[in-house]
């Protein structure tokens, strides 16, 4: 059997891809770093320089099956080590492109046992169909909706094998209150997944969420502290990591360059650096918990050795590994773990996580200890 670890980096990879269209909470445990492109680099896969396999060779010279994958990971003592099928590994590619394909709802289920809508994307193929928060889905196909889990209703959304491309139809069958039942076919086309979320308090402090690194989260985050503002809360709680570039690059919005980390395998050590021209003057906040992984890890410890921000919440995960793919002969890929990466100080969180500057007790809401922070921490000069 595998680890649990595997186990749950699997599974929170899943959540990457599925985030979007599905309800927080109705998957299982946080997110993870998903499997990286060979011409990516991210906290789980080696930079290109370092020798990430490209796309074509054929390191294993053989498929293996996944069983025999998962055999040699766990032979190797690999806690991070995974094996993806050439179509999961392809989704988590496209997610970290920050797009997925579906139908641009989110569905939850309530303790009645009743599958409901949970939210619309504006100008998705839900919403054009008239789709609207709070409606309950009955089926999707022919099959019942409170009769299957909701991750599998999530599935059949974004399709089944042989289904996963736009253009592709489902249909659904679903009821605005004690109304007429309607039976709608949507088709499935390729959505931003929306990692950045930015909020502007009455105070003139601006609150960013960022729930991953997918391509472009740098740059987002970059435009929403562009003009005046008090003060800057950056949440990363949840935040499964991602693409290295772009924490790097999310690092430079906040530092005028230096460095950000350092990434160590057996060849020697690569330097991290964020680009110059951040603003190093805004009070900045950097709100974690244990959900907090890999490349947002670097991020944190990078603005917390460096001075820059006081960082508040819990501990966060614990991942500071490096995991480098390669792809089998039939499209599969298998990652294990080549190194690991540090903050500029020199500490990597494997293991142990970060320790906030300022805790945050079980019972506090850390979101409103983060803006008292903030506030003590004064205005712009």
């Amino acid at each position: 059997m595998l680890e649990t670890p595997r186990r749950a980096r699997q599974a929170a990879t899943l959540g990457l891809v599925f985030g979007a269209v599905l309800l927080a909470g109705a998957a299982t445990g946080a997110w993870g770093d998903p499997g990286t492109p060979p011409h990516r680099a991210s906290a789980d896969a080696a930079p290109a320089a370092v020798g990430v396999v490209a796309a074509g060779q054929d390191p294993a010279g053989a498929a293996l099956s996944e069983q025999q994958a998962e055999h040699l990971i766990g032979a190797s003592g690999d806690r991070w080590g995974a094996y993806y099928s050439a179509q999961e590994y392809a989704e988590f590619s496209q997610g970290l492109d920050g797009r997925y394909l579906g139908v641009g709802l989110s569905v939850g289920r309530g303790q009645d046992g009743v599958t409901a809508v949970s939210q619309v994307r504006p100008a998705g193929p839900a919403a054009e169909a008239g789709i609207a928060a709070g409606d309950r889905l009955l089926r999707v196909g022919e099959d019942q909706a409170d009769r299957l889990p909701v991750t599998e209703v999530v599935a059949r959304l974004r399709g089944r094998e042989g289904e996963r491309q736009a253009g592709s139809e489902v249909t659904l069958a679903v009821q605005r209150g004690d109304g007429e039942v309607r039976e709608v076919r949507l088709h499935r086309v390729l959505l931003d997944s929306q990692q950045v979320t930015v909020e502007r308090l009455d105070d003139g402090v601006v609150r960013i969420t960022v729930r991953a690194f997918t391509s472009g989260v740098a740059e987002q985050v970059r435009a929403a502290v562009r003009g005046a503002h008090a003060g800057v809360v950056l949440d990363l709680r949840g935040n499964s990591g991602g693409l290295v570039e772009e924490a790097a690059g999310t690092a430079g919005v906040f530092l005028d360059g230096g460095p950000v980390g350092s990434y160590r395998e057996r060849g020697g050590t690569r330097e991290l650096t964020a680009p110059p021209g951040g603003d190093q003057r805004t009070p900045l906040v950097v709100l974690v918990d244990g959900g907090t992984m890999s490349a947002a890890e670097l991020l944190t410890g990078a603005l917390q050795d460096r001075s820059r921000a006081v960082v508040v919440g819990g501990r966060t995960f614990g991942k500071g590994t490096v995991q480098q793919p390669s792809r089998l002969a039939d499209g599969a890929v298998l990652e294990l773990t080549v190194g690991r990466y540090y903050t500029p100080a020199g500490r990597s969180p494997e293991g142990t996580g970060l320790t906030p500057d300022v805790p945050a007790t079980a019972s506090e809401d850390a979101g409103a200890l983060a803006l008292r922070v903030l506030a003590g921490l004064g205005t712009r000069a």
